[in-house]
């Protein structure tokens, strides 16, 4: 029996070969990205989302869309990136320190060097004193955040300009060389000048710092809650 030519056809349409919808038709959202993206991709788009917003709510919500990309599988940032600063993270630059520094506190040559800090002078100023320390804070600086170990981020910085780890990094180390040259009695050994003293602990900061910043960041990101609150 033939079908009326005027009857409604209500087969379910052919879809071979037709387009799915993909809610850009002129493809103005998807210029510029790259074409097998990836979680890492997510990530560097959601960064750059979080230096625009204004609203402290909304940045949050991206920070917590951040964390949560973090921890898929898949993600680079799994295992290289860095953004809470824990007291795990300071128990790690503290055994970094003590670890690197140990070898120095039994040489005295650590002396010979803190008497060329102070004996050589340029118009008064102990410049190689000087460039000692700056070389303690770029070398620090430069292994946190420029050596390429992991991609360390700066969240919550301390007056809104000072990374938390990086002064933390300094303090710990700065304080273990202390410590330890007084504790062993190398801080007094010979009768030192008071700049002698400190020239000494100076030596020993270059190499703890060296060994605290390696010690918190190459474990990776410590579990734990953030010092600073929510991560940034």
């Amino acid at each position: 029996m033939s079908r009326d030519d005027g009857a409604e056809d209500t087969s379910p349409p052919d879809t071979t070969g037709a387009e799915a919808p993909t809610g850009d038709p002129n493809g103005t959202l998807t210029a510029g990205l790259p074409e097998d993206p990836s979680i890492d991709d997510l990530l560097t788009k959601l960064d750059s989302l979080e230096a625009i917003v204004d609203d402290d709510a909304e940045r949050r919500k991206v920070k917590q869309t951040i964390a949560l990309v973090e921890r898929m599988p898949g993600s680079k940032a799994f295992t290289s990136r860095i953004s809470k600063y824990t007291t795990r993270d300071m128990a790690e630059s503290f055994v970094g320190a003590v670890i690197f520094s140990l070898p120095l506190l039994v040489e005295d040559g650590v002396f010979e060097i803190a008497e060329w800090f102070v004996e050589y002078t340029l118009v008064g100023v102990p410049v190689f004193f000087i460039m000692n320390v700056l070389f303690v804070l770029g070398m620090t600086a430069g292994l946190l955040y420029y050596a390429d170990f992991r991609q360390v981020q700066v969240t919550n910085p301390i007056l809104g300009f000072i990374p938390r780890r990086y002064l933390g990094v300094l303090l710990i180390s700065l304080l273990t060389a202390f410590f330890m040259l007084f504790m062993w009695g190398r801080l007094h050994e010979e009768d030192p000048t008071t700049l002698e003293q400190v020239g000494r602990v100076t030596v020993i900061w270059a190499a703890a710092a060296f060994g605290a910043a390696l010690g918190d960041i190459l474990p990776g990101e410590s579990t734990g809650n953030d010092l600073g609150g929510s991560a940034e």
